[in-house]
């Protein structure tokens, strides 16, 4: 029997690590995985990282909204010649609009994971199925035509087991054992959710920890044009070795578990720092979404929500670093590829489109994933 193909698109740079335990579980499954991915952020930086092999398609268009969404719509038309080329049994992908675009017009079954229910999507496009956290209470509304699942934890969880530290990523990038060690990932400032007010707060913070002598920063600029400006504004402290800015892409877990603290203006890195146990300060200013409170509620992350906020309720502590035990076992991968396993095979998990959302099955007692 020819194996069902599964067409995954990497959208934005959190994806690839996300992804990354998901397409070799499937192929270990006996699935044709089909890749393709958006030259983004550090989206490319990261592919070649982990030696992925796959087609980039389309890049991002800026801040403006109108491009935005005319780079969406002519992604989607380059992506058209995938669908038909490569013929995929379902599509799949964490919210990308263009792949979403591209299988709607090619009648090709939608698969999308959301983890914030604020992002923006363009009105017509909702997927056929919806995967989320469970966080995602019964009051939280997500679009789906056919029926929407609840996974058990949260994304980073996907990936985050896989984690295998190695210190000599500290002697790359010039960090001693004196200082501590502070990760800083700016505010995603052409982000449709992007907040001014984020703005401020990252530059308080940075004055904050220049002002601390025993404090060595990592800072994760987003793209290019980010980084340019850091390196101007900032350029002093960089010469003086207080800002490292890595000149390469870095294992973004391994950095985070050798932080001290890690203070951020995405969700992402908050959300991996949050599930390694690393202290982990958020100076997002959007909309505070399901998971992000819940993680803020049960104190694994805290919100600045004002410059007082910073100067005030950072806590600069040495980070007991013990012993970390990779495990790949994790429910939610488990349940994100059984679910996509059973739609590719069955295109259907419930005929009926109104059917309340439902729990991904558990994972099998003693089953081992990876």
């Amino acid at each position: 029997m020819t194996p069902k193909t599964i067409w995954i698109d990497l959208d934005n740079t959190p994806h690839v690590p996300f992804f990354l335990p998901i397409i070799e579980e499937l192929r270990a499954r006996g699935y044709r995985v089909v890749l393709t991915a958006r030259d983004s952020y550090h989206v490319c930086r990261l592919l070649e990282f982990h030696g992925i092999s796959c087609q980039v398609v389309g890049r991002h268009w800026g801040k403006s909204r109108i491009l935005k969404v005319a780079g969406t719509c002519f992604r989607a038309a380059q992506l058209l010649s995938v669908a038909l080329r490569e013929r995929p049994d379902v599509a799949v992908s964490h919210g990308s609009r263009a792949q979403t675009l591209a299988a709607l017009l090619t009648g090709i079954p939608r698969i999308s994971i959301f983890d914030y229910e604020f992002a923006s999507v363009m009105g017509f496009l909702h997927p056929d199925w919806a995967f989320v956290p469970h966080v995602f209470t019964p009051a939280v509304k997500v679009d789906a035509k056919k029926q929407v699942l609840r996974y058990p934890g949260i994304k980073e969880d996907v990936y985050v087991g896989r984690l295998e530290p190695d210190s000599s990523l500290k002697k790359q990038l010039g960090l001693g054992d004196s200082n501590l060690i502070v990760t800083v990932r700016p505010p995603a400032h052409e982000a449709h959710y992007h907040n001014p007010e984020a703005e401020l707060l990252f530059d308080a913070a940075l004055d904050l920890l220049t002002g601390k002598p025993d404090v060595s920063m990592v800072l994760l600029p987003r793209n290019e044009r980010q980084e340019a400006a850091l390196r101007k504004r900032w350029a002093g402290w960089i010469a003086k070795g207080r800002i490292i800015i890595p000149d390469r892409a870095v294992n973004g877990l391994n950095l985070i578990w050798f932080s001290d603290l890690v203070i951020s203006g995405g969700g992402t890195m908050n959300r991996e720092a949050a599930a390694l146990g690393v202290p982990v300060y958020s100076i997002f200013r959007g909309k505070i979404g399901a998971v992000d409170r819940h993680l803020a509620d049960t104190g694994r992350l805290k919100l600045l929500e004002s410059v007082e906020d910073v100067r005030t309720k950072i806590v600069f502590e040495r980070r007991f670093k013990g012993p970390w035990t990779a495990d790949k076992r994790s429910a939610a991968l488990e349940c994100i590829v059984e679910g996509i396993a059973s739609i590719a095979e069955t295109q259907a998990l419930s005929g009926n489109p109104l059917e309340p959302a439902r729990d991904l099955p558990a994972i099998p007692e003693g089953r081992k994933v990876g």
